[in-house]
Formats: C-alpha cells, sequence, structure tokens
C-alpha cells in the first residue's frame, strides 16, 4: 500500500472526501515527525512506538576497494510493533 492508496482507504472508511482524508494523513504524518524531530517518543497504543536513537560513528569498508572508511555518528528513527499490530500480522 502507498500513500495514495492509504488515503483513499481513510476516506473510504471516515466518509471524508479525498481531499480532507489527505490532510488528515499528511497532519497524523507530520505530527509524528515533529515530535521524533524534537527527541520525543510517539506511542500509539496497540499499534506501536515510533522513537529516535542515536548510532555512534564506526568504522566499515568500501565495498570495491576494500577500503576503510568512517562512517559518522547519526540519529536514526526507530518503530516497535504493538502487541495489537503483532497479533494482526500472524
Amino acid at each position: 500500500m502507498n500513500k495514495t492508496e492509504l488515503i483513499d482507504k481513510v476516506a473510504k472508511e471516515s466518509a471524508l472526501n479525498k481531499s480532507a482524508a489527505e490532510q488528515v494523513v499528511n497532519s497524523v504524518f507530520s505530527a509524528i515527525a515533529e515530535a521524533m524531530k524534537t527527541g520525543d517518543k510517539v506511542t500509539l497504543a496497540g499499534f506501536g512506538t515510533f522513537s529516535t536513537a542515536d548510532r555512534a560513528a564506526r568504522e566499515g569498508r568500501n565495498p570495491q576497494s576494500g577500503e576503510t572508511i568512517t562512517i559518522p555518528a547519526k540519529k536514526v528513527v526507530k518503530f516497535k510493533a504493538g502487541s495489537k499490530l503483532t497479533e494482526t500480522v500472524k
């Protein structure tokens, strides 16, 4: 499912027109992204938890040349599925 298909499904199930459903989907994504940008965790009960973690700098290898390179530290996004989502997928 892509974003357009998600918007269509939200519109159909909530009796909204597609433009209103698109605004809802975009604002949910935006709210999650903004919270994570500030370092907050976003927990949706039964669905899962979005969070961030710091990944330390490390050494790696260029697969073509084999030379050692330094991979810089960065912040990464994490998602842990909730119990209801896990059960639904099984």
